[in-house]
């Protein structure tokens, strides 16, 4: 019996497949005998590109995906693809160029598109374009977490705490289950010296979560000191063990190390609490000197997603009217409210003593962001 005939869609399905599975020279054997028959096809040019590409044979995926968009210079997929090789051969002008043709086209709110742009820029250092194209898959699926996850790791990178601490808590509005997010936000919010905040994240997470020392060594720290629980207590053994499988067993010096970090300089156990306060009147301070005139209009968003515009006096009071359950109680006990949930939450006291300082100190807790 005689081979059964396929088509370029068939080569192209069976290659995507092959792809799947990591199975790269399968895949590639399989596309160059599809385009032996079907020379014009460009979802097989694209699909051999995409395979050099994962091989990291990067001349020959530049020469497949120009060979896609000699056919149709208008294939997302290829330019996409296009882009991210020229990044790796450090053409980065023309890579960008590849992407804003992308979003000419009408791409803008395609989140996973926008995904792979800005993971390609992330990888290679652009973590400003990152955080551009993680923000427009974040409007074109604003209800999935990775995009929201994404834009926080670009705004780290960039140094924008507040709006990383933002992102990171929105993805986990939508995935409490999103462990990747919880993490992050817990070494953030440890960075920060905010170390009740930080535990509370990471006793949301388990030790098979974890696939670095960080997390866990900060874990069992945070957790010793807070419980004061000795060395050996069988509830940090799990814990113990994990950081065995991926770190080994610590040294002395490691030890040694560890207990200098917990320690302030005279030698006494760090005050997580004097660290808060110190870093609220720091908000304090910033908020007080960036104050703007009266009139000014000003957008915030959300954790949610939903923006407020106006003075800040009136965002504020369309944040109570938005929340239902506040809605008809006084602005004091909405403030109040708003405050306890947030030093629960982050471990950031926010002030209530302007309607600026309110927002900007919750926009510093990450419980919403500063647009404009």
């Amino acid at each position: 019996m005689s081979e059964p005939f396929l088509s370029s869609d068939d080569y192209d399905e069976q290659a995507h497949q092959l792809y799947n599975e990591a199975r790269y020279d399968e895949a590639l054997t399989l596309l160059r005998e599809g385009l032996s028959l079907y020379p014009h096809a460009v979802e097989l040019h694209v699909g051999l590109a995409y395979a050099h590409l994962a091989r990291e044979e990067f001349a020959w995926a530049a020469r497949a995906f120009e060979s896609a968009l000699s056919l149709d210079p208008d294939h997302e997929d290829a330019l996409a693809g296009f882009g991210e090789v020229l990044l790796k051969l450090g053409r980065r002008e023309q890579a960008l160029a590849q992407f804003e043709h992308i979003l000419s086209l009408g791409f803008d709110d395609d989140c996973e598109l926008m995904l792979q742009l800005g993971r390609a820029c992330f990888r290679e250092g652009l973590h400003q374009s990152a955080y551009r194209y993680f923000e427009l898959s974040v409007q074109g699926a604003p209800d999935l977490p990775e995009p929201a996850a994404c834009a926080g790791y670009a705004s780290h990178r960039l140094g924008i705490e507040a709006q990383a601490i933002y992102w990171l808590r929105r993805a986990l509005e939508s995935d409490p289950d999103y462990v990747e997010a919880r993490i992050y936000l817990a070494n953030l919010l440890y960075d920060k010296g905010e170390y009740a905040a930080s535990l509370h994240q990471l006793e949301r997470t388990q030790p098979e979560d974890h696939f670095d020392e960080l997390g866990l060594w900060r874990y069992i720290e945070l957790r010793k000191e807070e419980y004061h629980l000795p060395d050996d207590d069988p509830e940090l053994a799990p814990w113990l063990a994990r950081l065995g499988e991926i770190a080994g067993e610590p040294d002395s010096l490691d030890m040694l190390l560890a207990e200098i970090e917990s320690q302030a300089p005279d030698g006494t156990p760090r005050d997580p609490t004097q660290l808060e306060l110190f870093g609220t009147l720091l908000t304090e301070l910033a908020a007080m000197q960036k104050r703007p005139m009266a009139d000014d209009a000003h957008t915030i968003a959300m954790l949610n997603g939903r923006t407020f515009r106006g003075t800040w006096d009136e965002i504020l009071s369309q944040m109570k009217e938005a929340d239902l359950e506040w809605a008809h109680r006084s602005m004091d006990e909405f403030m109040l409210s708003h405050v306890e949930r947030g030093k629960a939450e982050t471990g950031v006291k926010i002030p209530v003593t302007t309607a600026e300082e309110f927002i900007r100190g919750s926009a510093s807790a990450g419980v919403l962001r500063i647009i404009s």
